[in-house]
């Protein structure tokens, strides 16, 4: 997307260099990448109509706005909130193309998962750790904070966990999630996911398949935040399905 990112934008006229907010995985969805550059050609509202005329498949253009000089789309992030979408109803899946149904996930030997547990799980990964068994010895080893982690069922089967957190490192949501889903489901032991959690203690993790996943929005504290609560709530022209559709029921 990046590559496709830049040629939208010298196709509108500019050289300018975008810098997001950070990189997601190949497949992994964004409902809010924060992409930044310093624009000299002309005013942001008209680049963001330009861009809007080319057709770029995945990829749309929700707001230009004016950041203060000091803004950086990726230091000056206070928060991020990954989504995370898993269907545990019955027969096949109608969001397949993202969510993720780990009953039919070769792994789990047609297992069901036990929401409540899976639940109580992510509740407990809330905190300040380094997350060490969690994400991929290319990430740095720091401490990262999880705000809020909770599971929220949006109906007909299909269920959304959701993490805020200061900062998130490579494949961390979908290990976390990986691994609370094979506890959930019989085949990794609870006091072993807490001791990864608390100790470092290595484990048999597993990594969820990229394509559940969304990045739903990078926050930024006040004085730095371009956006406003309407445009975090509301993003001109986002799609109102799946995998962007709030409170869905199905």
């Amino acid at each position: 997307m990046q590559g496709a990112l830049e040629r939208a934008l010298q196709a509108a006229g500019t050289s300018a260099r975008p810098v997001a907010a950070g990189r997601t995985d190949k497949g992994v969805h964004a409902r809010m990448q924060v992409i930044g550059m310093r624009l000299r050609e002309f005013a942001p509202e008209l680049l963001l109509q330009r861009l809007r005329t080319q057709a770029l498949p995945g990829l749309g253009f929700s707001f230009a706005r004016m950041a203060p000089r000091s803004f950086h789309p990726q230091w000056s992030a206070s928060a991020k909130e990954y989504r995370y979408r898993i269907w545990l109803g019955n027969g096949s899946n109608p969001w397949s193309s993202c969510s993720w149904a780990p009953s039919d996930d070769p792994r789990f030997s047609h297992r069901t998962v036990d929401a409540k547990l899976m639940a109580l799980l992510l509740e407990r990964c809330k905190g300040t750790r380094d997350f060490v068994c969690f994400h991929e010895s290319s990430s740095p080893r720091r401490l990262r904070s999880i705000r809020s982690a909770r599971l929220v069922e949006l109906g007909g089967g299909l269920f959304e966990a959701r993490f805020t957190g200061d900062r998130f490192a490579r494949y961390q949501v979908r290990y976390l999630i990986g691994s609370a889903v094979a506890v959930a489901m019989g085949q990794l032991s609870a006091t072993d996911f807490c001791a990864a959690l608390d100790d470092g203690r290595p484990i048999a993790r597993v990594r969820a398949p990229a394509h559940g996943l969304i990045l739903w929005e990078v926050q930024y504290p006040p004085g730095q935040d371009p956006f406003s609560p309407a445009d975090r709530s509301r993003p001109e022209q986002l799609p109102v399905e799946l995998p962007f559709a709030e409170g869905l029921t199905i």
